[in-house]
């Protein structure tokens, strides 16, 4: 399997380009942050409510061009707290439209690697599946992001050690695997 490093978070400079995008864009009352932890990985972290009709927190790169046409997917090293997250690319610069997601499980204080094949990936427009968009394009992707969503109110923390792409002469196989415990 052939991979190619996106996002290395050893650096304390690698989340300047991050973003948060919480649903204080619609009302609502949810934060998040991304920071570089001194153990060598960003956390994205925050609080999720429902309050004031929102219940989303995300965290978005700067756009720009990825190249990612040659590969077949997204591998991500995390660290999470027991909820689920959504891993979000888009295809455009722009703040809002239309975001191709694929959600993912954590284990609470356990390091795992995921691997989520493009074809995964399913259009949405503000929370709402958009059934005839056009296929996500590799080669056009221009942004990565995360969220957490949903009913999953309060506190929450994804460590991030990495995110690549991912190209395999097979089929990549959805996959959480390499499992670390860690001691918060």
């Amino acid at each position: 399997m052939r991979t190619m490093t996106i996002f290395d978070f050893t650096l304390p400079e690698s989340t300047e380009s991050w973003q948060p995008v919480d649903d204080v864009v619609m009302g609502g009352v949810s934060e998040s942050r991304m920071v570089h932890d001194s153990d060598g990985h960003a956390v994205f972290a925050g609080t999720l409510s429902r309050e004031n009709n929102g219940g989303f927190a995300s965290i978005r790169c700067a756009p720009k061009q990825l190249e990612l046409g040659d590969f077949d997917g997204i591998r991500l090293r995390v660290c999470g707290d027991g909820k689920i997250y959504r891993l979000r690319l888009r295809m455009d610069g722009g703040f809002d439209g239309l975001a191709y997601q694929e959600s993912f499980p954590t284990e609470d204080g356990v390091w795992s690697t995921v691997d989520i094949p493009f074809t995964d990936f399913r259009p949405s427009f503000r929370g709402r599946d958009v059934p005839n968009a056009p296929a996500l394009d590799p080669g056009s992707i221009r942004q990565i992001g995360l969220m957490i969503a949903d009913v999953q109110q309060g506190a929450f923390r994804l460590e991030i050690a990495l995110i690549a792409a991912i190209a395999s002469a097979g089929s990549i196989c959805r996959r959480s695997a390499d499992r670390d415990r860690s001691i918060r």
